[in-house]
């Protein structure tokens, strides 16, 4: 081509390329060797191959162009992969829905690594399956623990489910893992313990003033425990106020404090003549 015929802008050579797919095939020539020419830019399509070639980064390209199988929705030609997500992230399928055997042996397995009760929402999240399938689940094994006759069940404890072992069995249990040797609360440290259970939120004041003692060091023994812990303050006195903890519903197995037992029981016949006489 001469430089007269050439076009004289890149619009014009653009408008002017034919595709290679859409060219006419050459006649073979019998002796004819091609001679050296300059390459020109339409003929750069011809001599890169279309899965090689980089595309331009224009406004077309980034919003999709003709949005085709060639399109920015469409990804390569050809390949038939599709965009999944935005900015071309594949978003993840929905987990598969767990048969009951399936779920009920993952929940079993996972309750018997637990080293503190787990929520029904934990466990559902965790499996990543319908948080309604997990209750009535978790009631299905426990009752099929105790049908069973296991020496540990499964039972709901501070807001969650974990496995215990039957307290028919607590002797053996404790020589095994005790072997002798235990560090158990003090009668002082159990009475004041009691009084934050019952009375809760208490005082330190309160506290000492129903047991008769002082019992600052107690507390500071049952909050390093774990047992108790601090809620806030009295609005009159401004005086720190004391509960029961998760870790205390947890060792003594309650769910939650309604599952304590009632107090009356336990009280003298002649408390109200006590307490009468303490005014």
């Amino acid at each position: 081509m001469s430089n007269d015929e050439r076009p004289d802008s890149l619009a014009e050579q653009a408008a002017a390329w034919v595709p290679p797919w859409q060219r006419p095939a050459p006649a073979p020539a019998e002796d004819a060797t091609p001679p050296a020419t300059a390459v020109g830019a339409a003929d750069l399509g011809a001599q890169v191959p279309l899965q090689g070639r980089s595309r331009p980064r224009s406004r077309w390209w980034r919003s999709g162009g003709g949005g085709g199988e060639d399109g920015a929705a469409g990804g390569v030609p050809g390949s038939g992969r599709k965009r999944s997500g935005p900015r071309g992230r594949s978003v993840p399928e929905p987990a598969a829905e767990l048969d009951d055997a399936e779920l009920r042996g993952a929940l079993e397995a996972i309750l018997l690594v637990v080293d503190e009760p787990v929520s029904e929402l934990v466990l559902a999240q965790v499996l990543e399956q319908p948080a309604e399938r997990i209750g009535p689940m978790l009631d299905e094994i426990a009752a099929g623990f105790t049908a069973a006759g296991h020496g540990f069940e499964l039972r709901r404890a501070a807001g969650g489910w974990r496995l215990y072992t039957r307290p028919e069995y607590a002797t053996y249990v404790e020589r095994f893992v005790l072997d002798g040797q235990s560090v158990r609360l003090t009668q002082a440290a159990l009475e004041t313990l009691a009084v934050v259970a019952y009375k809760q939120p208490v005082t330190r004041s309160r506290i000492s003033a129903i047991r008769g003692v002082n019992c600052d060091g107690v507390i500071r023994t049952l909050v390093t425990r774990g047992l108790v812990e601090e809620c806030g303050t009295e609005s009159d006195s401004g005086a720190h106020l004391y509960r029961t903890s998760t870790l205390f519903l947890e060792k003594l197995g309650l769910n939650s404090l309604d599952d304590l037992p009632p107090l009356a029981p336990f009280l003298p016949d002649d408390v109200e003549e006590l307490a009468d006489a303490a005014r």
